[in-house]
């Protein structure tokens, strides 16, 4: 890719960084209910929560109850939302979700909504083909600790190999969004990414990366939701009737996605360019789709595995428990009313 060309590309996410922090909304039918604001990410793998909002899903099955969607730029600010309070539920990566509830954080995940969507490249010239290679060599993620994070360094730990953040031969650089990814590696300023989708993907077919590991060979790939459905047990308990009409929303928009591969791809394509007036091309969004499964199932056995590796990477000071944070018990009777 020419430099003139990465620049721009930059250029135009950064505009999706900051509309991010901006509100996009919708109202249902009715005009006096309380409304309820829903959170997601301009991303391939929030397709589902996209769906319900592209399709109508939402404002179908919350009836007359006012309904407004807010983007999030990072898991950090979206917690914080919800913690607040100023956001009622919403789409999110688990690692911000487990160490919210770690802290002491009210929140309770209902729904998965994709596994997988991480996939570990390096750029052409590191030198990088296997994880073997990372010695004295770098790489980044989105955030230090965050889902991708943990995933690469967990598979590193098990070669004998570790970040500089714990005295180790493999520099990390955290805190790097996408869009910089492609700079640094085009720059020559980091040799490789555990990235999400569909970055990982465009790196790999913009600049030429490699496909050091592939999503689902990577930790806890295939079982591991990249994207979980949340709310706080106080919303849930003081309404349950918009949370269950969420759930259906949110069960409707997984089927949609999961049975209409194309509109579904237009549907996330149409959002980015929405708020950022470009697209990623067909080839780029058709090959990251297929490193990912969009489900409303939850592995609590795998996220609990996760937490244990994050913990024992030294990200969290205690050992783990997650009891108490999966809570499916509202989409699973809506499965047995839909199947009676």
């Amino acid at each position: 890719m020419k430099k003139g060309l990465v620049v721009f590309v930059v250029s135009v996410f950064a505009t999706i960084a900051t509309a991010c922090g901006q509100d996009d909304s919708a109202t249902g039918s009715g005009g006096d209910a309380e409304p309820i604001e829903i959170g997601y990410f301009p991303n391939l793998d929030h397709a589902a929560g996209i769906i319900g909002i592209q399709e109508g899903y939402f404002e179908e099955e919350l009836g007359g109850d006012n309904v407004t969607f807010k983007n999030f730029p990072n898991g950090n600010d979206f917690i914080e939302a919800l913690d607040s309070g100023s956001l009622d539920i919403g789409y999110v990566g688990p690692g911000p979700v487990i160490n919210y509830f770690l802290s002491g954080g009210d929140v309770n995940i209902l729904s998965g909504a994709a596994n997988g969507a991480t996939l570990i490249v390096s750029s052409e010239d590191s030198g990088i083909k296997s994880l073997d290679d990372f010695d004295g060599k770098s790489f980044c993620t989105p955030g230090n600790g965050c889902t991708h994070n943990v995933q690469l360094e967990i598979m590193l730990k098990e070669l004998g190999l570790e970040s500089n953040r714990v005295g180790g031969t493999v520099e990390h650089q955290s805190r790097v969004d996408p869009a910089s990814m492609m700079v640094r590696f085009e720059q020559g300023e980091v040799d490789a990414a555990a990235a999400p989708e569909p970055w990982g993907t465009y790196l790999v077919e913009e600049l030429n990366a490699n496909v050091v590991t592939e999503w689902n060979q990577v930790f806890l790939g295939e079982t591991l939701p990249s994207v979980v459905l949340v709310t706080s047990e106080e919303f849930m308990n003081s309404h349950p009737e918009q949370v269950k009409a969420v759930l259906a929303a949110h069960q409707k928009a997984v089927d949609f996605a999961k049975e209409n591969e194309k509109e579904t791809l237009t549907a996330v394509n149409d959002l980015i360019y929405e708020l950022s007036q470009t697209k990623f091309s067909d080839d780029v969004l058709t090959k990251a789709w297929g490193r990912m499964n969009i489900t409303s199932d939850v592995s609590g056995e795998a996220l609990q595995s996760w937490a244990d590796a994050s913990y024992e990477l030294d990200f969290l000071d205690e050992k783990p428990n997650l009891e108490g944070l999966v809570d499916t018990s509202l989409i699973e009777s809506l499965s047995e009313e839909k199947s009676q």
